[in-house]
Order: structure tokens, then C-alpha cells, then sequence
């Protein structure tokens, strides 16, 4: 990634103490980062600490250096806004475009891609009026990341942590890889599974599979970037949560079933990344299966799971909502693939050859992207988010527009 200018904003919230970190993971890539913090925000970390890790002055007055007229040159020369923390009060004045600071006067100016990571009481962030707030910077092309869940201030634990800095950088990184022009999925919600689901056998064994998730969180977190709101449904995996990305935990198939279905409602994408089992133990035993020594084990008899990517694809929630399935496949992998893609009925299938070190847990993937138009893209064997951002390019090239754009 080559070296843009940054700016940072901090807003007042306790979390304004972990934005050192991400200012440090970006002076550190090279980046050339100014800091702007609100006035609530030095109450948490002052002026000085801001300026030592940056290696610039903090800018904090709009009545300083006027002659350079920082209220707008700040703004007008970035290459990323990101805001973090940033607080529900922040977030009120940014939708509603007030300007009584330079940070407010910042964010009026920019042109280039603007990134919000919210923190804050779960109260606070599940409130109408800041929900109404998300949704209008968003519909306006802002990125506003999901928070992440877990302890806030005191005692209190939920939605409203800020995400971890290295998943925040690791967002705006893909954003600025993608360039002012590109946030192509705003405005949209997508769902996204990724992972292996297990089917239990007794309290200690389960029917699973090889998957890492690394491809469907590879596919999460570039959505994100790419302006969309994402829902991600994860069977199993050890994986950090992306920034900017809400996740649901799945077990199983049919729990991984009932999480996509009720995210699909809204969706205007669905891609089926996670690797369902197809079968699950007829029976489950209560207790641990023992071992007897002189007797064979009884042969473990199964039923199959719900088609979840055919009833997906099958009964859509909505017009014009697009579907796309993942095909693991180790002999005859386009033959299959086609076969597969007519059987499901989905839009695009991405098709990939499996086994012998390939796909699974590795960082990198190929695949043949089948579209049920007739279309065919070869994607070479490369990183995960560079096979992602392909997918997610030939679902903008399947969906309807928004009506805003008619209108326009």
C-alpha cells in the first residue's frame, strides 16, 4: 500500500486511549497522519501524546494557523478520513453536517473515502435517533462500522466496544487500496457465511469438515470496505471478527440455516462461503460413546441437513436479490461445478478445486467464477481478499440499482 494522507479524528469516548494504536499501525506503514481531536477528546488524551506518535502537531483549533485555513485545507488534501472513536454526539453532527469544531469542519470538506468506527453504550448506539444517524452517512457513502460486543465502561458489557485497531486498520487499508471512486456496495446489506459447521455425535465428537473461514471473512471484511453493510454468519472459526462487520455464531447446520434466513430478509446479497455438512448423526447420544474392547461399534447412521443455498436461492426474500454458492470440488471441478450451478439455482457459483494443501486454511485460493448467465472468470491463485474483491465485482455487476440512482 503506498503512502496516502491520513486524518485521524478522535472524538470523546474512553476508547479515544486505543486510537493510539491505530495512529501507530499507520505512521508505521508510512502514512502521513494528522491527528484531530475534539476538545472531549483531549480530556482522555492529551495534545502531546498525539504529536509524539504522529511525529506532527496535533491540529486541534480552527483559530490556529488561519492563514492556512485548516478548517478546509485538512479535509480537501486527505486520502482517508477515519474517525475513531467516534461517538454518538459525533456521529449526530456529521449526518446532520454541523461544523463547530475543526474535526466537524474536517469531515464537511473531505472528498475522499470518510470511515466511522463507533463507540459507545449499547443504549446509546441502539437508539433510533443514532441508528437513523448510521443509516443516513451511509446512504451518503460514509463507511460506519459495526461495534464490536463485549465490556464497555464499568461493569456494563455489550454492543458498543470499539472494534479492534488492527481489524480497523486492516479495513482502512483495503479502503484505500480501493481509491475514492469505488465504495460500490454503500447502501447495501449483504450476508455472508463462511466457516465449517459440526454435527454433533455424542458431548465430545462431532461430524465437521476442513474449512477455516479465512475465504467468507476474506469476503466480509472486503464488502465492508467496499461500503456495505455485512452480516456474517460464522460456523466454527477461530478468526477475528473484521471491522466494520456484525457477526452471528453458528454451530451446527440448522442453526447456521436459521441465522442466514433471518439476515436474508433485508439482504440485496447472500454468498454462501461456509462449508455445510451435508449429513448429520441420525442420533445423538447423550453420553460418551465408549469403547469395548471385543465389540465392533455400531455403524453411525445419518440423515441429511437442510439445502440451505437451494432454499436460499429458491424462495429470495425480495426482487432482484442476488445468490451466490461456493462449489468445493476435487475431481471433474467445472463439470461439477456447471451441474451444481443448474441444481441450486443460484446466480454465480464459485467453483474450486480442493485438497492436496489447497483452499482449505491457506491463505490463498483460485476459482472459476460460473455465472448462471453463461459467464465463466477465471480468477489465478492468489491472496483470499483478491479472489473476494472478484466476487464481489461480478455481484455489483448483477444487482438492480438502488432508486436513489434512478432518480439521479
Amino acid at each position: 500500500m503506498n503512502a496516502s494522507r491520513v486524518v485521524l479524528g478522535v472524538s470523546g469516548g474512553i476508547a479515544a486511549y486505543k486510537a493510539c494504536e491505530l495512529l501507530r499501525r499507520f505512521s508505521e506503514s508510512g502514512h502521513e497522519v494528522t491527528v484531530v481531536p475534539t476538545a472531549a477528546a483531549l480530556h482522555f488524551v492529551g495534545e502531546a501524546t498525539w504529536a509524539a506518535l504522529s511525529g506532527r502537531p496535533a491540529a486541534t483549533e480552527t483559530w490556529e494557523r488561519v492563514h492556512e485555513v485548516p478548517h478546509v485545507r485538512i479535509g480537501q488534501q486527505a486520502d482517508l478520513v477515519v474517525v475513531a472513536p467516534a461517538t454518538a454526539d459525533l456521529l449526530a453532527k456529521a449526518a446532520h453536517g454541523m461544523a463547530d469544531d475543526l474535526l466537524t469542519n474536517t469531515l464537511l470538506t473531505a472528498r475522499c473515502p470518510v470511515v466511522f468506527a463507533p463507540a459507545m453504550h449499547t443504549e446509546m448506539w441502539e437508539h433510533p435517533a443514532t441508528q437513523e444517524n448510521v443509516a443516513t452517512l451511509r446512504r451518503r457513502g460514509a463507511i460506519v462500522i459495526e461495534p464490536a460486543v463485549g465490556r464497555l465502561t464499568g461493569v456494563d458489557t455489550g454492543k458498543g466496544r470499539l472494534p479492534d485497531p488492527g481489524e480497523i486498520f486492516a479495513l482502512c487499508r483495503r479502503v484505500l487500496q480501493r481509491g475514492a471512486l469505488e465504495r460500490d456496495l454503500a447502501g447495501r446489506h449483504v450476508v455472508v457465511s463462511a466457516g465449517g459447521t459440526r454435527e454433533p455425535l455424542d458431548p465430545v465428537r462431532f461430524l465437521g469438515n476442513r474449512s477455516s473461514g479465512k475465504q467468507g471473512y476474506a469476503l466480509a471484511a472486503t464488502a465492508a470496505a467496499r461500503g456495505a453493510r455485512v452480516t456474517l454468519v460464522a460456523a466454527n472459526t477461530e478468526l477475528p471478527a473484521p471491522a466494520g462487520v456484525d457477526v452471528v455464531r453458528a454451530g451446527t447446520a440448522r442453526q447456521l440455516r436459521e441465522a442466514v434466513l433471518r439476515a436474508a430478509e433485508d439482504a440485496d446479497a447472500v454468498v454462501m462461503a461456509a462449508a455445510v455438512a451435508d449429513f448429520r448423526p441420525a442420533e445423538y447420544a447423550s453420553g460418551k460413546i465408549k469403547k469395548v474392547d471385543g465389540i465392533e461399534p455400531a455403524p453411525i447412521a445419518l440423515v441429511r441437513n437442510p439445502d440451505i443455498l437451494a432454499e436460499v436461492a429458491a424462495d429470495r426474500a425480495h426482487d432482484g436479490q442476488l445468490v451466490v454458492g461456493f462449489a468445493a470440488e476435487t475431481d471433474d471441478v467445472l463439470a461439477n461445478g456447471r451441474a451444481k450451478l443448474a441444481r441450486k439455482g443460484c446466480d454465480l457459483l464459485v467453483v474450486n478445486e480442493v485438497g492436496d494443501g489447497k483452499a482449505f486454511g491457506q491463505d490463498t485460493n483460485s476459482a472459476v467464477l460460473l455465472g448462471a448467465d453463461g459467464t465463466e472468470v477465471h480468477i489465478a491463485d492468489g491472496p483470499k481478499d483478491i479472489l473476494a474483491d472478484a466476487i464481489w465485482d461480478q455481484v455489483v455487476a448483477r444487482l438492480p440499482r438502488h432508486s436513489a440512482e434512478t432518480e439521479h
